[in-house]
């Protein structure tokens, strides 16, 4: 080979080596994107509601992967082709189980419990929260899952194996009801797995059990109280710098609350601040971006370890919003867990690594649902404002909680509606006197999220009566004003938006500005902040 081929020959190889590695790199940087509903790879709806992800060993390779459990229920697929009302009921279809080597692309294995598997009792039951540990005495994995009013136990061999029943447990001589309020399955990083639940009326107190035989039976074989104050749902815990978190939501039936978490050096506590849970930072502006907690995992490569916040959305019952599952990456300073509330975010499984999306709206509560009750409430939770949004009346009656003449700052869309903007709310924007009214909402940098400088499109829908003066968007930043005027009557919902907004130092304020005459109404929904 002469010198001339053999320069040219290792060229080429560096050359196939670095576009191999950034082939590869591209690959690792995998998109999360919420407030959609999710596909498999093979474009297969994954329906996985009060689940969790678990790794365990492919029965045919031998390599660890993940695998997602989690309930697929009949109004899911209801709600998923036709969102425009949500359902009041939840018909059990399966367990269903999806496998992962990169925690984004899912593949579906199989429903590994149906409604029509062998079982004494009948399926016609609540079935939700649930959680898969292995259990090595026996060899086999073993499903805890409510059913009813008790806990069932179900075993397989494998982890997409036929998970058949086992047993039921009957918490009452254990806690005092029968039932648990709500469960999640923790393993820790030794192996051993816990149910971690709540007490089954009120559920104002939260348990720890670890998960073995006894008697020959797959059970709990402990029980740790390490919480007990206000009523809290979607318990789940997760672990981060050899600290463990107990989380949970609010009591607010099938819509979104703030994240709660307690701290401790030991799974079995003292957990602090005591019976008195923290709200996550992050998570207030849009109630953990319209969720309950559902799980958390941990990512650990080496030094390195990354949170990932799985929030069950439960549309479908709630009617709030698209998609069923909204997960996000949490930041910490120190110990102290901080909820980055994105619509699109990149995740590289194998560094831990995690960056914003191109395509993440920055918009707080922009489809207005995150508040599920009118807006004023006197009921819980009591609440003048919408979440992430100001209204400052600046003429007509005042807005104020338990007031007759109060305007209400949302609208409950109704199902023609919904054939065209996503989800139960929108902002109203009316009175019964003539009025004036701004309502905005401030955005700006995180600790962990910076809102780059940059050009952005500010976009919404409207529909509005006539009978206003001055109706119009705005949006403020580094001093320079833009605003795009709404200048006749919209029946029917129309998209407005303001583009080529030049944002800088990291701040903007958008929001709506109306002179109305009473009785006009103006109704927004699905507000967006995107860079160009």
């Amino acid at each position: 080979m002469t010198i001339a081929i053999r320069l040219h020959y290792q060229l080429l190889c560096i050359g196939i080596f670095f576009l191999f590695c950034s082939v590869d790199l591209s690959a690792q940087n995998k998109n999360i994107k919420n407030d959609v509903f999710w596909d498999t790879q093979e474009g297969r709806p994954i329906y996985s509601q009060g689940g969790g992800i678990f790794r365990f060993p492919d029965p045919q390779t031998g390599i660890e992967k993940y695998y997602w459990y989690g309930v697929h229920y009949e109004e899911a697929e209801k709600y998923r082709k036709n969102p425009v009302k949500k359902y009041d009921h939840c018909s059990f279809k399966s367990v269903s189980c999806y496998s992962s080597t990169d925690l984004v692309n899912w593949t579906f294995e199989r429903d590994v419990l149906t409604n029509t598997s062998e079982t004494p009792q009948s399926w016609r039951t609540w079935v939700g929260r649930l959680g898969v540990a292995y259990v090595k005495e026996i060899n086999k994995y073993a499903m805890f899952v409510q059913h009813g009013n008790q806990v069932l136990v179900t075993l397989a061999d494998s982890p997409a194996g036929d998970f058949s029943w086992h047993h039921k447990i009957n918490m009452e001589p254990i806690i005092g009801t029968s039932n648990t309020g709500d469960q999640t399955v923790f393993t820790d990083e030794d192996g051993k797995s816990y149910l971690i639940y709540s007490y089954g009326k009120g559920r104002n107190k939260i348990y720890v059990s670890e998960i073995g035989v006894k008697d020959g039976k797959v059970t709990i074989l402990d029980c740790t109280q390490i919480f007990k104050g206000a009523s809290r749902e979607g318990n789940c815990m997760f672990k981060y710098k050899n600290k463990y978190y107990m989380a949970a939501s609010n009591i607010y039936g099938w819509d979104s609350s703030f994240a709660y978490y307690l701290v401790s050096d030991n799974i079995r506590g003292p957990y602090l601040p005591a019976n008195e849970m923290e709200i996550m930072e992050g998570s207030a502006e849009d109630y953990a971006h319209v969720t309950q907690t559902g799980f958390f995992y941990t990512i650990k490569r080496n030094d390195k370890e990354t949170v990932i916040y799985c929030g069950d959305r439960w549309s479908d019952f709630a009617g709030n919003g698209l998609g069923y599952n909204q997960w996000v990456p949490l930041s910490f300073d120190g110990h102290k867990p901080y909820f980055n509330s994105l619509s699109s975010w990149n995740l590289d499984e194998k560094t831990g690594n995690w960056n914003v999306a191109a395509d993440n709206n920055y918009v707080k509560n922009g489809s207005f649902e995150a508040d599920r009750n009118k807006i004023p409430s006197d009921v819980k939770p009591v609440q003048e404002q919408l979440l992430g949004w100001k209204t400052v009346v600046i003429k007509g009656n005042p807005i104020a909680v338990k007031s007759e003449i109060s305007p209400q700052l949302n609208y409950f869309n109704t199902e023609e509606d919904r054939k065209e903007v996503i989800g139960e709310k929108s902002l109203n924007i009316n009175d019964t006197v003539d009025f004036t009214r701004e309502i905005t909402q401030q955005i700006s940098s995180s600790p962990y999220v910076a809102l780059k400088d940059g050009v952005y499109t500010l976009t919404a829908r409207v529909k509005n009566s006539s009978g206003f003066k001055e109706l119009m968007m705005t949006a403020n930043t580094g001093g320079v004003d833009y605003k795009v005027a709404i200048e006749k009557e919209n029946t029917s919902w129309t998209s407005i938006s303001i583009s080529d907004i030049n944002v800088k130092k990291g701040k903007i304020t958008i929001g709506f500005y109306a002179d109305g005459t009473a009785n006009a109404q103006c109704l927004i929904d699905d507000v967006t902040l995107v860079i160009k």
